[in-house]
């Protein structure tokens, strides 16, 4: 069974856009904060989690309508690899959750009267590797494993009670099946996001039969990219509009490139907030940005598909 705020979400989307936030690991970098470790920003849910709450603030001030939360790397298996037990790594997930729904406290109080919904990110396997290979897939596991890896953080997200889960950064249609799977009965609805680039995952796939897999998912509400470059993102919206019939989310990186060696960003960015109106023209209903796209682009992309300053 859905929760109530699940179900008010649903509805917020039916009757609009819905401004997703932008990066959380650029947001904590500018305000000074060390991520360069294998635990990104999962890392400040065990230092500094203020930091986090700051961060999702930061974009509820700009104008998002959505923060999503800082476990996309925070795993059992990555918590374990600093000495972290299973019981402090499932409070750290639910924590995660929590801290973006202090900053929604925080908003309302300051003033923000929109309503204000918090999405758990749940990164893919490649994440909890910490060596890019997020950006390519095929890791040499079957749908069987990957389920077995997802599932469990995944029960402890929706514990903690959601108004989505976040399955995002997918880089693989295998993957995106095993998330499926894993998703299944927990009473919280999801979106799947690929990474992509140009017409395919990442990993190879035509986008046809990557959003083919999501098409039938009654857990899945939108299907769309996340973390690709900003031209990649019109003709992705097309694909997940026809070949699902689901509403789209789309939230493109800056368009830099990420280098995984030396855990840096190279090149420029191509992202601007004027695109966002082609992609809600073309079906998408959730739009934001991923690394490198701060709460000014958020701002930006939340006049601009409301027309007027949002508050």
């Amino acid at each position: 069974m859905k929760s109530d705020r699940s179900t008010s979400f649903a509805g917020a989307l039916a009757a609009g856009t819905v401004v997703l936030d932008g990066g959380l690991s650029n947001q904590l970098r500018s305000a000074g904060h060390d991520l360069s470790d294998e635990l990104w920003s999962a890392r400040l849910l065990v230092e500094q989690p203020e930091a986090v709450t700051e961060a999702h603030l930061a974009y509820f001030e700009a104008g998002a309508d959505v923060a999503t939360t800082a476990s996309y790397q925070a795993t059992f298996e990555g918590f374990g690899r600093r000495g972290l037990s299973a019981e402090r790594a499932a409070g750290l997930l639910g924590l995660s959750v929590g801290l973006a729904r202090e900053a929604a406290r925080r908003a309302a109080a300051g003033g923000v009267r929109r309503p204000l919904w918090v999405a758990a990110s749940v990164g893919p396997y490649g994440a909890m590797l910490a060596d890019g290979s997020e950006y390519r897939g095929r890791y040499g596991l079957g749908v069987d494993e990957l389920e077995r890896f997802h599932r469990p953080r995944l029960e402890v997200l929706a514990a903690a009670r959601p108004d989505v889960l976040a399955l995002e950064t997918v880089p693989d249609a295998e993957e995106a099946r095993a998330l499926l799977r894993a998703v299944r009965g927990l009473g919280v609805p999801a979106w799947l996001s690929y990474s992509v680039a140009g017409g395919r995952t990442r990993a190879g796939q035509p986008l046809e039969e990557a959003f083919a897999v999501a098409a039938d998912a009654e857990e899945v509400f939108a299907v769309g990219v996340n973390c690709c470059a900003p031209q990649d993102v019109a003709a992705a919206v097309a694909v997940a509009a026809r070949v699902t019939g689901k509403p789209v989310v789309v939230y493109p990186n800056s368009g830099e490139t990420w280098d995984a060696g030396a855990r840096a960003w190279s090149g420029r960015s191509t992202f601007a907030a004027e695109q966002v109106g082609g992609w809600a023209g073309a079906g998408a209903r959730l739009i934001g940005g991923c690394c490198r796209v701060g709460p000014r682009a958020i701002s930006r992309i939340a006049a601009t598909l409301g027309g007027a300053p949002r508050g």
